[in-house]
């Protein structure tokens, strides 16, 4: 078990690692980015209190080296090609490059490791990796023209992260799923702009910020720690719930605002089919939101308060009323402030 500063120390090589990806200039330099941020990540997933920590770190280990061995791979042709004219397929490997960052990033179809590994995280290994560790894998993805492929991957990921995550009972996993699913919207608003991407991007990542600290604080990990818990709070449940449908990206809450400006591009593009998709599928992620919900939200619903004694600190409540404040009542005022510019 590493202690505190063992912790800050890889989390500081990890930012590099990360950094230095998205700075380099060659596919070598990124595969050595990839690699700093890799190798420093595994450490962090160590926690002797979590049984299935090991697993979970072993199996990020061997799909990462798989998909770095990939792109190593790829790149060392290409360098082949461009320093000794060889007759090569530059397509073709554009495609093995794009897949193994695809495999890297968690998109469907090579998101198998991706909810397993998930379930044996604690909760704040878990946001490293649905945000921070997807921030390399998309900017390679942006330097590559293969948009066949990356449609594909935008269409399986929308449908699987809709559909996987309507048995769940596991939050991690459902939270997994919703992921896979916004990585649907990240990708296709990466093909249309870089700056739409990175406002997806960092909108995602404060809402799944909001709900993986209150996650983390009561240890919850699954959905009956809900209905167990919350109720006995009506704050809290209201305000939970309320940031599960803004994930879900359902207006008038923020989480609306990035799928907005990615609808509104698709338009302009006249990409009907896929938006059609895109759309469908966010229905089917509102629909397990709302079905968890729905409970909740009935005034006449039997509430259990044995669970009422937990302590939560001024200082976590009124950060997490104030984050989900902007959550709920974001789109509200940042159309307002557009309105009176």
């Amino acid at each position: 078990m590493f202690n505190n500063s063992s912790k800050i120390l890889f989390t500081t090589i990890m930012i590099i690692g990360t950094l230095i990806t998205v700075t380099s200039n060659s596919w070598l330099g990124a595969w050595m980015g990839l690699e700093i941020n890799l190798l420093s990540f595994i450490p962090l997933l160590s926690d002797n209190n979590n049984t299935m920590s090991t697993e979970s770190s072993l199996k990020y280990f061997l799909t990462q080296a798989l998909a770095s061995t990939v792109l190593l791979f790829s790149s060392i042709i290409l360098m082949l090609k461009n320093n000794m004219n060889m007759e090569i397929n530059e397509s073709f490997t554009s495609m093995i490059i794009m897949s193994a960052l695809l495999l890297k990033s968690g998109a469907a179809p090579f998101h198998f490791w991706f909810p397993n590994m998930m379930e044996g995280l604690t909760w704040m290994n878990a946001l490293m990796l649905m945000t921070w560790q997807k921030i390399a894998p998309l900017m390679l993805i942006s330097y590559l023209n293969v948009k066949n492929l990356l449609l594909i991957s935008v269409i399986l990921s929308v449908i699987i992260g809709a559909i996987g995550g309507l048995n769940q009972t596991s939050l991690r996993k459902l939270m997994a799923f919703s992921s896979i699913n916004h990585l649907g919207w990240m990708l296709m608003s990466l093909m249309i702009s870089e700056s739409i991407w990175l406002i997806y991007f960092l909108f995602y990542s404060f809402l799944s910020f909001i709900l993986t600290f209150m996650f983390n604080i009561f240890k919850l990990f699954h959905l009956n720690q809900l209905f167990s818990w919350f109720m006995s709070s009506k704050i809290l449940k209201f305000t939970l719930f309320m940031n599960f449908l803004s994930l879900g990206g359902l207006p008038p809450f923020l989480g609306f605002l990035p799928k907005w400006l990615v609808i509104q591009q698709l338009t302009f593009c006249n990409q009907y089919f896929t938006l059609t998709i895109m759309m469908m599928s966010t229905l089917i992620t509102l629909f397990f939101y709302l079905r968890i919900c729905y409970s909740a939200f009935m005034l006449n619903y039997y509430e259990n308060n044995w669970m009422i004694g937990m302590k939560f600190s001024n200082y976590n409540m009124s950060l997490y009323l104030i984050l989900t404040f902007f959550s709920i009542f974001g789109l509200f005022m940042i159309s307002l402030f557009f309105f009176m510019l």
